[in-house]
């Protein structure tokens, strides 16, 4: 069954968020504003890659640490 692109993105960010909510220490609980992609939330929230998401390589708890400041500023600013 194909997935409009914006209910792809949305699907994803519900995902992210759950992901980040786990490495906040927050209960695991869906927020209102994520039921109607709950399922995705939880995903995230519990580990579970997304279906059809590919090979993706998990974020590191220490990215930001990962990056200098120059690496992350614009060029020639």
């Amino acid at each position: 069954m194909a997935v409009a692109k914006k209910d792809q993105e949305r699907i994803g960010y519900a995902w992210m968020y759950g992901a980040q909510a786990r490495k906040d220490g927050k209960e695991r609980a869906v927020p209102e504003y994520w039921n109607e992609h709950a399922e995705a939330w939880l995903q995230g929230f519990d580990g579970v890659p997304l279906a059809g998401a590919g090979t993706s390589k998990p974020v590191s708890d220490q990215l930001e640490a990962e990056f200098d400041e120059a690496a992350l500023s614009k060029p020639g600013t």
